[in-house]
């Protein structure tokens, strides 16, 4: 039987794991390729020391996945010989990796147990530096205070003031908080003097709960707290088939898309100025269908202005340019060519491109119907828009947009490089060069405006996109709520801007995910701090926003299993039984429209307004971990004006290069 060689599988968790999702810093990268994870796991689990996961020890804890180490140890910013404080030893194994890097660790673990377990392993591997102590360590260890870097690898309810005071001027915090066992924000406090402290919100993350004074006082409280916030899939047993059945009364039933009744739907509508059509998977096909059927009801017997989609704004310009016959050169470049293209390069979105297209073929240019893109991924391709016009209109400003533009240009391929680069110190912010570009841009507007407004307003929409995506990838590093909040405040920016740029009365249909559309505030976003473009319509528009989300129990879906991998067409598992899904399914009506505003139904209304799990597939599907990566918590009827429900699914269906052969070239997706 062949050896296992631990050495080598190290390497590749450190490549695979830590170096590949972002963490950089070479005294990291160092200390994980050296500490023998496998010294820390029991020794049955020893062949699985260097899964991607964490992994359970005695006292029923964990030790944690490989690559939150590493992250929480880099956000400490350590440069070597410092003395560093970690609370919360477990098995001992972040201990080990921080005595790599720091002259001397002190840490503390409450369980005894683990504590003298840890502390026989980091002997019997020589990290004589390394002090453990039993005790409390929301107290900290005072008599060793005060620390350059202070590391807590365990959720607290607040930041426990005794560990900000031994923190050293200039030094480091890294702690998970939050009030919800579920899930904390990683926070990384900097100590600026002796009174005051610098606080980053820097990850999403799910510890253990910090026990003791200053943190959750015992296991009566965690399990209290637990229990107040357990998932709302517990429902009592005895009212799910009741609901189900209110549901089967109330709701509109259709047999098929384009035969639907809409009627009712475009009533509920009413005067909205803007509508909002979720989908709770990204490549659903009936979505698609059911989105494009409303959205040409709309725009035939509403007059609606414009479609704004979740996609970059340079690639839905080409469709918008292609729908509005504007005259153009054939571009060097396709929509929608970077991952995930099946998102809108599918046969669904070309029928509706198309159909728009000669929709708009006998109307004068004021009255036509226009497509935007609302998201900021495109950095590349906004700067070169924004360069292409300038160098057409005004040269000279050409020329000081390049030099601006110019901080942005190593990084333009691969923006997240630029992104950490710039949050770790290693490279200067290009913010103020991105935003005086912009603020150029604006100062022109009468003068741009008179040459060519459509022209004008699609460059000023790249400079923001830049300006926007600049903060975007420094902030995303560490996936905190910043980057979803700042995202979706672009995507809201820009549908006020198209909003005043089509004049009084205009209106908007905007597609996107029914996470980014359904008033997060309904939602477990809300803990997170996080907001999207549904909660901030229902807060500027009021009763003249409509929020339509779409759901399914099983069937098919377009997706990828990581990011950047290979579309597939993937398995939708069934609902989990407790959840929105499962009791709509148990109607035992495929498919059917659910008005939500006004419920007349008031049992059905409380009822539905009890929160439960919800799904939600994005472009990776993770079939194995489906409960804890695509279920959250939400309030239906908060959440959304109506519903759209398919029991059964298909997955979309990608645009075939073979397809598009006899296209001209300004069709806007290419071959």
């Amino acid at each position: 039987m062949k050896t296992v060689d631990m050495a080598d599988l190290r390497h590749e968790m450190v490549e695979d794991q830590v170096r590949a999702r972002g963490v950089r810093d070479a005294l990291v990268i160092k200390a994980m390729n050296t500490v023998p994870r496998e010294a820390f796991v029991p020794k049955k689990l020893q062949a699985f020391a260097y899964e991607d996961s964490p992994l359970p020890i005695a006292a029923g804890q964990t030790i944690s996945q490989p690559y939150i180490v590493a992250f929480m140890i880099e956000a400490l910013a350590l440069k070597g010989g410092e003395r560093v404080l970690e609370i919360g030893t477990g098995s001992g194994y972040a201990a080990a990796v921080l005595g790599e890097i720091a002259s001397e660790v002190y840490t503390v673990e409450r369980i005894e147990r683990l504590a003298d377990q840890a502390t026989m392993t980091l002997d019997s591997l020589g990290c004589h530096h390394v002090h453990v102590r039993c005790g409390d360590g929301t107290l900290g260890w005072p008599e060793q205070a005060p620390f350059d870097a202070i590391i807590v690898a365990a959720g607290a309810p607040a930041i426990p003031e005794s560990l900000q005071l031994q923190l050293k001027v200039g030094g480091r915090m890294v702690i998970p908080v939050g009030n919800d066992l579920t899930s904390q924000e990683l926070i990384r406090i900097s100590r600026k003097s002796q009174t005051k402290f610098k606080s980053e919100d820097i990850a999403d993350v799910r510890f253990v709960p910090l026990i003791g004074e200053e943190g959750w006082h015992d296991e009566s409280d965690q399990q209290s707290v637990a229990a107040s916030t357990s998932h709302p899939a517990r429902l009592e047993e005895q009212h799910e088939a009741a609901l189900s059945n209110l549901i089967a009364d109330f709701c509109e039933p259709f047999d098929d898309i384009e035969t639907a009744d809409l009627s009712r739907v475009l009533n509920r509508i009413g005067d909205a100025r803007v509508v909002l059509i979720g989908e709770s998977s990204h490549g659903t096909s009936q979505f698609y269908q059911m989105r494009e059927v409303i959205t040409r009801a709309l725009i035939e017997n509403k007059n609606f202005s414009f479609v704004g989609i979740e996609g970059d704004w340079p690639d839905v310009a080409r469709i918008d340019q292609y729908v509005r016959h504007f005259e153009i050169p054939s571009s060097q470049w396709t929509a929608f060519a970077r991952f995930p293209t099946w998102l809108w390069r599918n046969r669904e979105v070309v029928d509706f491109v198309q159909w728009l297209r000669n929709h708009n073929a006998d109307r004068q240019s004021d009255d036509q119907v226009a497509m935007y893109g609302l998201d900021l991924y495109s950095l590349h391709r906004s700067i070169g828009c924004v360069l292409d016009y300038l160098r057409e209109v005004d040269p000279e400003t050409a020329k000081i947009a390049s030099q601006r533009y110019g901080c942005l240009t190593p990084w333009q391929s691969d923006p997240a490089t630029y992104g950490h680069a710039a949050i770790t110190g290693a490279y200067k912010s290009c913010e103020q060069e991105v935003v005086k570009m912009l603020l150029e841009l604006l100062s022109n507007a009468p003068e741009y405006t008179r040459k060519d407004g459509d022209r004008f307003m699609n460059a000023v929409q790249n400079a923001k996109l830049v300006a926007s995506a600049e903060k975007y990838y420094r902030i995303m590093y560490y996936g905190s709520r910043a980057s979803w909040n700042l995202r979706d405040s672009h995507m809201f920016a820009t549908l006020n801007a198209m909003l005043d740029f089509h004049g009084q009365g205009s209106k908007a249909v905007i597609w996107a995910h029914n996470s980014h559309l359904g008033n997060a505030g309904a939602t477990d976003m809300s803990y997170r701090g996080e907001i999207n473009i549904g909660q901030l319509c229902r807060e500027q528009f009021g009763d003249k926003c409509y929020a339509i989300g779409m759901a399914t129990h099983a069937g098919s879906v377009t997706a990828a299993a990581e990011w950047g991998g290979a579309c597939e067409t993937m398995e939708v598992l069934p609902s989990l039984p407790g959840s929105y899904e499962r009791v709509l399914h148990d109607s035992k009506v495929p498919n059917f429209f659910l008005p939500l505003r006004d419920c007349e139904s008031m049992d059905l209304h409380d009822r539905l307004s009890k929160p439960r799990l919800e799904r939600a597939i994005g472009v990776i599907y993770k079939r194995d971990t489906e409960r804890d990566s695509h279920y959250f918590n939400a309030c239906l009827p908060d959440q959304f004006d109506e519903l759209i429900w398919f029991d059964e699914t298909s997955a979309v269906k990608p645009l075939k290069t073979t397809e598009l052969a006899a296209m001209p070239d300004t069709y806007p997706f290419g071959l």
